[in-house]
């Protein structure tokens, strides 16, 4: 880098943000991608309308549970929106998920409205494509989320942005769920109504921000972390105050215009990071410092990345000190932020046992939602589906959220992610065994409420995870990879629990709303119907306890290494 190359670059990093737009700009970006993520959980609700779609259709229970399968398989194809955006804007691919998701659910929401005789009803491969579609349209929001909090912060500060905006969509059950109060409660088909049109409408009010998160913001951030570490505690303090607000007044069914207050409350709590955006237009911050820095280092090269931040630039001097063969041991990761590709990502023995882990253990968790809605009924408590939906979604809300301790505490806490991906873990059997060998009144609940919890902060905490083990830069197609075991899991640990309902069910005669033909649907009633799932299941995340724990002891060296170089660097430096 020559001398007026120099120059300019320090003039750059002194510049001071709040005069020139940028500052205001990723703040609402931040705040725009917690808006979509609030809303585009719609997975999530599922059991909410489930039983009433298994009705409409007059399927069994294995038959209902491959719809569930399809929409996660969906997610599989997730990478066509990384294809979409080489050919289509931001905005575009934003609208184009709406548009997705709102086709989708129409399709569903119609397949609940051929209860009358004189509508056709809707087959069945129809319904199975639109849930299909469903899940990749929710995939195309989280690429669109993670691009914009890429543009809009710096390496430091992204993890924080990342975990805070897809804490949010953990929340959106419980969001549905007082919207379904307030609009038309105990209906099943305002969800699907719902899951349609709420992503559109918030899509279309981020837009204007979208718009504005230009691409070449990313070369030219230059932020100071303690400023921005501050900023974030505030938007974390906002959001533990909604999900405490959703547990307590979101786990109860009101109606009425008790519904609307309370809808207008959370609303409110929603609206109220706007806040920041709009400090930060009438502050003047001096963000400059060592303390985050960005230099062109790409020597011409269009094939290098323009800036190189921090953490890689420390990543490729410990690769300059040791040989290239010697990244991986015998598949273990040695060196972190050393780049996988795909074939490299499967021979690494460190890989499988992060997918045994995610497999066996927040795949499980998710499974356990779909189901919920037959498992509330089976129970005789179809009336508490509404507040166990709220509590299984506030709770993956405040995993999602415990998902950023590693970042606010890795200069007091030395401890290896993959470490806290393991901790994290322990909830999971214990729930599951509790299920299993008690009959409480409110053991469902606190069951509901670990699982939430566990995987949560998996699901948050994966994107990261991903990327110190297998490379910052391969984090899109490893990461896809790696969430190929969810529609495997939905299809395998929901197969189980049909079979176990369906075998311990009765058989009931049932007249097609669409045809008028006699139907039999098994139902099952009592605790027998999911007792010997929720044993298996349990022992399925005991296997994924295991694959952490044996991760965590394999990659805590490397994460020894790297706290050792930065105290090494700090040092020299000072």
């Amino acid at each position: 880098m020559d001398d007026d190359d120099r120059c300019e670059w320090r003039g750059r990093s002194n510049a001071h943000v709040g005069g020139d737009g940028r500052e205001w700009r990723r703040w609402s970006a931040l705040v725009a991608t917690v808006w979509i993520q609030a809303v585009t959980g719609t997975n999530f609700d599922f059991s909410a309308y489930s039983s009433a779609l298994k009705s409409s259709l007059g399927v069994s229970q294995q038959t209902l549970n491959y719809l569930a399968t399809a929409s996660d398989l969906g997610k599989a194809f997730g990478w066509s929106s990384g294809l979409a955006l080489l050919y289509m804007p931001l905005p575009a691919v934003l609208l184009l998920s709406a548009a997705l998701g709102l086709a989708a659910y129409v399709v569903q929401y119609c397949v609940l409205l051929s209860s009358s005789p004189s509508r056709p009803a809707i087959p069945y491969p129809v319904v199975f494509l639109a849930c299909l579609v469903a899940g990749c349209s929710i995939c195309w929001f989280n690429t669109v989320c993670f691009v914009v909090c890429t543009r809009s912060f710096s390496a430091s500060s992204r993890p924080l942005a990342l975990s805070l905006s897809t804490s949010f969509n953990g929340l959106s059950a419980a969001f549905y769920t007082l919207f379904a109060n307030a609009l038309a409660p105990y209906t099943a088909s305002v969800y699907l109504l719902l899951n349609a049109i709420l992503p559109l409408a918030i899509s279309l009010l981020a837009l204007p921000v979208i718009l504005i998160c230009r691409q070449q913001d990313r070369h030219n951030i230059h932020s100071k972390p303690e400023h921005d570490e501050r900023v974030f505690l505030g938007f974390y303090i906002l959001a533990v105050v909604t999900g405490v607000y959703l547990v307590i007044l979101g786990s109860f069914t009101s109606t009425g215009s008790t519904a609307w207050v309370v809808l207008s409350g959370a609303m409110a709590l929603l609206a109220l990071p706007l806040i920041i955006p709009a400090a930060s237009c009438c502050s003047d911050v001096d963000i400059s410092g060592p303390e985050d820095y960005a230099m062109p280092l790409n020597n011409g090269d269009p094939q290098k990345p323009l800036l190189i931040s921090n953490d890689q630039y420390q990543s490729e001097y410990q690769l300059q000190g040791c040989c290239y063969g010697t990244i991986l041991e015998k598949g273990r990761v040695l060196v972190l932020g050393e780049e996988h590709s795909a074939k490299r990502l499967l021979r690494c023995v460190d890989f499988w046992l992060y997918y045994t882990a995610y497999f066996c253990g927040a795949t499980v968790g998710l499974v356990y939602s779909n189901n919920l809605g037959q498992i509330a009924q089976s129970l005789h408590r179809q009336s508490e589906l509404t507040m166990l939906l709220a509590v299984y979604s506030s709770c993956s809300f405040f995993g999602r959220l415990l998902s950023a301790l590693p970042e606010f505490l890795h200069r007091k806490v030395s401890f290896a992610r993959t470490g806290w991906l393991a901790a994290a873990l322990v909830p999971m059997p214990m729930a599951f065994f509790l299920l299993w060998n008690s009959e409480g009144e409110n053991t469902l609940v606190a069951g509901t409420a670990l699982i939430g919890l566990s995987s949560g902060f998996i699901f948050a905490a994966a994107v990261s995870v991903t990327a110190e083990l297998f490379g910052p830069n391969s984090i899109g197609m490893n990461h896809n990879i790696l969430i190929t075991n969810i529609p495997l899991g939905s299809l395998l640990y929901g197969q189980i629990a049909a079979l176990v309902y369906d075998a311990n069910g009765l058989r009931k005669m049932v007249q097609d709303n669409g045809t008028g033909r006699v139907e039999t649907m098994i139902v099952c009633m009592g605790a027998r119907c999911y007792s010997t799932t929720f044993l298996v299941w349990g022992c399925i995340t005991l296997l994924g306890l295991a694959s952490s724990i044996a991760l965590f002891f394999r990659t805590r060296q490397a994460y020894a290494d790297r706290r050792s170089s930065f105290k090494h660097r700090s040092q020299v430096s000072s």
